[in-house]
Parts: structure tokens; C-alpha cells; sequence
């Protein structure tokens, strides 16, 4: 997710009081092939380029689609950089002009305008990926797109917690890295303070907790998708405080450069420290320090989506996109030689689980979650997914939602589900274990 809805999405992710009808993840790769059709043209409206983790992520993706569908570079409309304000529409209206039959943007901030944009030209098909309200609008040409990518950060956690139990078996680790209840420490650097955060920072803990169980997390947020700056001194201040690995929901190099520093520094400047990066490698920002990075494989989206839409079905895309693991759709990028031995078995054995339905994230019998003083397991979480506004200080129903029970039984095992509801996160629980620094 990309962008910030001002005060309504950082209220609504506190809250916990999320948008968004729900028609479920829809698993549905078309067959590609070559098409025949020529005249189709898709538009990309992008809150950044290349130089842009997050970007590049949705670029590769895109570049895969048309590779495998044989569409020609003049098929595919590019307007990069384009901030989240009525550049948007301007944008999508051009691309309408020039023949899109199909508008995708990758940006949440983009939502709002992309959904006018609907309004507008009911015979085009628009995606906001990452957005969280397309199903509520009543537009059959309006829909939304996201990814599982709390699997691959469970997964990018236990990579993790490989590592720190390789440091603390070597004897490498001192109190400093321990709280004052005794847990080893690790950090995150996140942009915002909301539901897609919060879910994969807690899918990290978890990820790094089910290796090391006597471990806690210091949050830092940045309040920006893409500040290098920002994202280095973050992890600089969680490396000082004693944190041993740092996980980011964050774009840049910033957080993994910070750790190679400190890791290569000698003396009392030197800190064991370890990076698990988002979106793309992190190894040439951080070859010594960097294990691994949580990612999405976009290409399985746009192919589908593009199929359909080449195929005259765009309004039949699914209003609610969000699959995982199961198609290949998130991952890992290469473990690096940082990692400890056995890291690859590891990681193996828990996408197995993912896949087989035998491992769920949030299972609620590995976290506690305090209310009024008293730490208990979770037995309901329910959810509205009415979309709100809190920009005038009192929350007004803009589309409204159902209340849905999201903790899901499967055997004997109790679950949190996400991404099922809605493709947009909506896990927004402070569980034990994990504190905000800011």
C-alpha cells in the first residue's frame, strides 16, 4: 500500500475500524498466450519509478505480463511519479483518451481519484491497488488488488530468527540486547501507523518469535513510504537501543545501509545487527548485513488482470484480489551467505505449511493481546469494514460495510484470518510483545 488517506486511514487503522465490503480472494490465474487483439492498450498510474522499491516491484511485474500475454511496449501506458492529489484523474483521463481499456495505479492515496475516474468512463475498468473500498462503491468497473505478503514476512521472520539464534548461540550477544524481562531484541522500521503495517510487522514478530520465543520488538515509524534519511535513523536509533535484527515496511535502502554501517564499524561503534529488507534485494546496500527481503511477485496479478480485460471480461476481474504463496504471488528474494545454516530448510518447511493450510500466520495460540491490564489469547476479533471519514474529527460512514468475525477455525487450530474479508489488510491487533518507540 502506498499513499495516506490524511486522517482517515491512520484513525482507521488504529481503531481497527477498516474499510471495505468483502468478496473474498479470488484465485483465478488466466493461461497466458499471445493475443490477437492490438488495439488493447492498459494504463499504469505509479506513485514512483524504478529508483523505487515498491515501484520497481509493480514495473517488474508488469514486464512479465506483457512478456507473457505478447503485448508490445506501445500497449502499456506508463505515467510515473505521479503523487497522490488530482494528478490521478488527470492522469487516468488521458490514458482513457489515448484508448486504456484497462487503468491500474499502485498507490492507496490514488483510490479516491481512480474511483471518480470510474464514475466518469463506466466503460473502462479501473484498479487501485492496494485500496479497500471497491466492493462497497456499487461500480462494476471499479476494483481493488493486494497481495498476502504477511505470509512472506513470517516467512522473512523466520530468516531472521535463524540468524539471532546463530548470534546467540556463538555467545555474540550481551545484555544490552536483552530487555529488562530478559527477551532479545529486535526492531522495525514502518512507514505508518495502520492496518497493512501493523499486520506485517506482527507476521514478522511472530515469524522470528516461533525460532527464538524469548524475543520482543521496538517499532519505529517514519511517517513516509520513501525517506532514506528518515528510514536510516530509525534503524540507527533501534540499533543503539539493542535491537539484533531489523525488518522494514519501508521503500528504500536506508534501514539495511544503516545496519551495514554499524555491523562494519569497529570498536564500541560496532553493533551486531542484521537486515531483512521489502520489495527487492537489499544485498548491494548491504552486503555484509542484509539476509533477505519479503516480496511480491506482481506479475501474477497483471497477467490476470490483463488477460481478462484483453479477453473484453474487465469487468469480470475480482472486485477483491488477494492471493499468496499458494500462486507464487509472494516470496522471498535470494537468501543471502549472511544467513545462518539451515535458514533454506527452514524456509522451506514453513511455505510448505502455508501452502498445505497446516500453518497460519496468526495463530492465536502463539500471541496474547493486553486489554485494561489483563493479557489473555484472542477469541474474537470482529472487524467492520465500512469505510469511514475521520478527516472532520468525528467518523462519518462514507460506504458502509458488514461487521465480520475474523478469527477462523481450522481443526483444532484458531486463526486470525487476513486478506479474505477485503484484499487490503485489516489485522490491526497490539499484540503482547511488540512496542512503539514513536
Amino acid at each position: 500500500m502506498k499513499g495516506l488517506k490524511s486522517l482517515t486511514i491512520c484513525a482507521l487503522a488504529v481503531l481497527g475500524a477498516v474499510s471495505l465490503t468483502g468478496c473474498g480472494s479470488t484465485s483465478s490465474v488466466s493461461a497466458s498466450g499471445s493475443s490477437s487483439n492490438s488495439n488493447f492498450k492498459v494504463g499504469v498510474i505509479l506513485v514512483g519509478d524504478e529508483s523505487e522499491g515498491y515501484t520497481e516491484a509493480h514495473i517488474e511485474g508488469i514486464k512479465a505480463a506483457q512478456t507473457k500475454l505478447g503485448l508490445s511496449d506501445s500497449q502499456i501506458l506508463y505515467k510515473k511519479k505521479i503523487a497522490e492529489d488530482n494528478t490521478v484523474l488527470t492522469s487516468a483521463n488521458e490514458l482513457v483518451s489515448n484508448g486504456c481499456s484497462l487503468v491500474i495505479s499502485n498507490s492507496y492515496g490514488h483510490q479516491d481519484f481512480m474511483e471518480t475516474a470510474a464514475e466518469n468512463h463506466k466503460d473502462v475498468t479501473f484498479v487501485a491497488d492496494t485500496g479497500d473500498y471497491a466492493a462497497l462503491t456499487g461500480l462494476d468497473n471499479f476494483k481493488n488488488a493486494f497481495t498476502d505478503i504477511y505470509q512472506a514476512r513470517y516467512v522473512s521472520g523466520i530468516v531472521g530468527g535463524m540468524k539471532l539464534k546463530e548470534l546467540i548461540d556463538a555467545g555474540k550477544l550481551t545484555d544490552s540486547n536483552k530487555d529488562s524481562d530478559g527477551n532479545y531484541k529486535i526492531g522495525y522500521v514502518g512507514a505508518f501507523k495502520y492496518a497493512e503495517v501493523i499486520s506485517g510487522y506482527t507476521a514478522f514478530f511472530l515469524g522470528v518469535q516461533s525460532v527464538v520465543s524469548n524475543v520482543s520488538m521496538e517499532v519505529q515509524f517514519t511517517s513516509s513510504w520513501f525517506d532514506i534519511e528518515k528510514e536510516g535513523t530509525a534503524a540507527t536509533a533501534l540499533v543503539n537501543d539493542g535491537c539484533v535484527i531489523i525488518g522494514q515496511h519501508a521503500d528504500s535502502t536506508g534501514a539495511p545501509a544503516a545496519c551495514e554501517k554499524m555491523l562494519n564499524a569497529t570498536g564500541a561503534d560496532h553493533h551486531e545487527c542484521y537486515s531483512v529488507g521489502y520489495n527487492v534485494d537489499m544485498s548491494t546496500a548491504a552486503p555484509h548485513a542484509a539476509l533477505t527481503s519479503a516480496t511480491n511477485n506482481w506479475g501474477v496479478y497483471y497477467e490476470y488482470a490483463f488477460k481478462k480485460a484483453m479477453d473484453g471480461e474487465g469487468k469480470g476481474i475480482a472486485k477483491d484480489w488477494a492471493e499468496g504463496y499458494e500462486t507464487n504471488t509472494v516470496g522471498l528474494t535470494t537468501l543471502t551467505a549472511n544467513c545462518a545454516t539451515g535458514t533454506q530448510t527452514a524456509v522451506d518447511t514453513a511455505v510448505a505449511g502455508i501452502k498445505a493450510g497446516t500453518l497460519h500466520v496468526f495463530d492465536t495460540s502463539k500471541f496474547t493481546v493486553t486489554t485494561d491490564g489483563v493479557s489473555a489469547a484472542v477469541t474474537s476479533n470482529k472487524v467492520n469494514l465500512s469505510y469511514m471519514d475521520y478527516s472532520t474529527g468525528t467518523p462519518t460512514e462514507v460506504y458502509h460495510g458488514d461487521t465480520v468475525e475474523t478469527v477462523k477455525t481450522s481443526g483444532t487450530t484458531s486463526y486470525i484470518e487476513e486478506s479474505v474479508s477485503r484484499s487490503a489488510p485489516y489485522f490491526s491487533l497490539q499484540i503482547d510483545g511488540i512496542t512503539w518507540k514513536n
